[in-house]
């Protein structure tokens, strides 16, 4: 029908519309016909839906980009923004701040410019980010060796305090422990029961100063890849469903997955080659 439709617009210069109807066998008021309002929604609704899932990270600005330049739609942003606050969709990005210092915490100096890491278990990076959960936000900890950029150690849990970084510390003591952990100036980094636990281990306490989130850029980039490779790609309603795929994902990366940044080796081979080396 569509390709008919077409064809009596051609003929229109060189027949009546009536007879370029009666040729093509087309009734004159499907010609005319227009699209209402609500049928026009649904179709632009899908496209959206259809770009926010192939780019998550995308607000309504960029989506509406996208209709124009590659979808050629004539469509403004305001347009855009209802039609997504009426699917409530909207783009991912870091909301929950999981980085503010308390008054009166205890403050360390960085402790790694100009330190050469040439070994596994010299420095370890720890950091939390959010995780969507349904409606709500959970918290991911993770600590990684800065060498190997092994995931030492890693705990969600589901209030932002110091408890769920003491998991994922004693997990990752399980393992081996550092002469370094570095963080940033959170509370939970800050606060006496996580510098004590630090400091009976005998480790040493490295902080970045506030507003230089490159000094953990090793955890920065893992936070991506884990966002990225996994938690866009899906969708998570229970907590148990979640742990479960970052369990396997976390696996993946130490064991599997082939970094770049280290001539394309696994952080796996990395990390127990060189504990292997340092126990001969």
């Amino acid at each position: 029908m569509a390709i008919r439709l077409e064809a009596v617009k051609c003929l229109r210069d060189k027949l009546s519309i009536a007879q370029a109807c009666q040729l093509l066998d087309v009734s004159r008021s499907t010609l005319y016909y227009q699209k209402k309002s609500g049928e026009d929604d649904v179709w632009l609704m899908n496209l959206i839906r259809d770009i926010w899932l192939k780019y998550p990270f995308y607000g309504y600005r960029k989506i509406t980009r996208e209709l124009k330049v590659v979808y050629q739609c004539h469509i403004n942003h305001k347009c855009v923004l209802r039609l997504m606050q009426y699917m409530q969709i909207q783009a991912l990005y870091r909301k929950p701040r999981t980085s503010v210092k308390q008054k009166n915490a205890c403050v360390y100096p960085y402790l790694l410019k100009d330190l050469a890491i040439t070994v596994v278990n010299q420095v370890w990076m720890v950091d939390i980010t959010y995780l969507r959960l349904g409606h709500r936000f959970v918290y991911l900890i993770a600590l990684i060796d800065v060498y190997s950029r092994f995931v030492v150690g890693w705990h969600i849990h589901q209030t932002l305090d110091t408890e769920g970084c003491l998991i994922a510390l004693k997990n990752a003591l399980s393992i081996a422990c550092p002469d370094i952990i570095n963080s940033d100036q959170g509370c939970q980094f800050t606060s006496e029961s996580w510098c004590n636990t630090l400091a009976a281990e005998g480790i040493q306490i490295s902080m970045t100063g506030q507003g230089r989130c490159i000094d953990n850029v090793f955890i920065e980039r893992l936070w991506r890849t884990i966002k990225y490779e996994a938690i866009y790609l899906n969708e998570y309603h229970n907590l148990g469903e979640l742990q479960h795929d970052m369990q396997r994902f976390i696996y993946f990366y130490n064991y599997q997955r082939y970094h770049q940044s280290l001539n394309y080796l696994r952080p796996a081979d990395i990390y127990f080659k060189e504990v292997n080396k340092i126990a001969c």
